[in-house]
This record gives C-alpha cells, structure tokens and sequence, in this order.
C-alpha cells in the first residue's frame, strides 16, 4: 500500500511539474508573429458608368507581409501589408471598349483572428476586420485623366499554419475583402461606381519570435 501511494505520489509531482514547465514554454514564448505570403489578388468586380457597360480589372500576383500579435494563445490581432497593380479597362460602353490604363492598390488591412488547436502543430484560424485601401500611379490609358477614390471596407479571412519546427511554419490563406471605389473620367465627364471586391489567395511561411 506504501509503494502503491508512492507511486501515485511520483505520478502526481511529474505531472505538475510537466505542466509548470509547459507554463513555463508558453510564458517564455513571444507574443510577436510574422508571415511572408505569395498572394493572387483576384477582383469579383462590379460596376456602374456614366455611359454604360461595366469596368473590368485584372489579376495581380505579388508578394504580402502580414505582422501579428497574440493576447492570448487563441487571440491575435495581425495587419497585413501588400500593394498590387490592376490593369483596368470598360467593355461595352457608349463609346466602345477602353483602355482605362493601370492603377495600384494599397489595403492595409486589420484582422482580430481566433485560432483553434493553439497548442497543435496544425492550427486553422478565422479572422475579420476592416481595411482602407489607398489608389495610387494611376495611368489613364485610353482617356485624358483617370481618379480613383480611396475608401474603407471590410474583410474575412481564413487560413492554416502548419509547424514545420518550433519556430517556424506553413501558411495557407484566404481573405475576402470588399472594396469599392468612385471613379472620375476626365475631370468628371464619365463616372463610374466599382465594387472590386477581391479574393486573395496566399500561401507562405511565417515565424514565431
């Protein structure tokens, strides 16, 4: 019965102290994350014009640095940077198909994420937030002059991180943002409402300091 007691006695003090240790792990870890993706921006686009038709915008495919910050070991806060550049035409309009030239777009984005299986080596997270994306180095292509309005919108996001060691990691992800844009033609002659509301699609590597 002695022994018997002992042993449990041992159990219980390694379990404790395996559990202070892994404390211990988590409190020495930093709460600081980055993420270095490739993302394709690809425009759901919508729109409205003055005389007519529709605008249309390409794919984009560059690369993105996301910066993180965990609360606690489920909650985090990231703001992702990347810009990308879209050729824009009109098809179908009053006076035919137009190059409506190129444009740049900027949209930090901000993400209040919740990760499930904190402590797994494969951790699925959801996240929402908003972003302000800025327009800029427009070329008017086919028209004299070419405006695009800056503005906010909102975004979701999806994704998995996969440990590859302690503090390293794969990432996969995909975000949907809404973004919508008022366009001024020469001076305001032609207008257009576009909603660009694109998919992105990532995938990368990311470390845990």
């Amino acid at each position: 019965m002695r022994i018997s007691n002992f042993v449990k006695l041992l159990t219980c003090a390694a379990a404790l102290q395996l559990g202070a240790g892994a404390a211990m792990a988590d409190d020495t870890k930093s709460p600081w994350q980055v993420r270095v993706r490739l993302i394709d921006v690809v425009p759901d686009e919508s729109s409205t014009t003055s005389i007519g038709g529709q605008a249309n915008v390409d794919n984009s495919l560059v690369p993105e640095l996301d910066i993180s910050y965990y609360w606690t070991k489920n909650w985090s806060t990231e703001l992702i940077l990347a810009t990308s550049k879209h050729n824009v035409t009109a098809t179908g309009t009053a006076l035919g198909d137009l190059s409506l030239g190129d444009t740049w777009a900027l949209p930090p984005t901000m993400l209040m994420q919740y990760h499930f299986n904190a402590d797994g080596t494969m951790r699925p997270y959801l996240g929402a937030g908003v972003n302000y994306t800025f327009f800029y180095n427009a070329d008017a292509g086919d028209v004299d002059s070419i405006d695009y309005e800056n503005g906010f919108g909102l975004a979701l996001q999806a994704g998995v991180d996969i440990d590859v060691t302690d503090e390293w990691f794969l990432n996969l992800d995909v975000k949907k943002l809404w973004l919508n844009t008022d366009v001024s033609i020469n001076g305001g002659a032609v207008t257009a409402d576009v909603d660009l509301d694109p998919w992105v699609l990532g995938v990368g590597f990311g470390y845990r300091f």
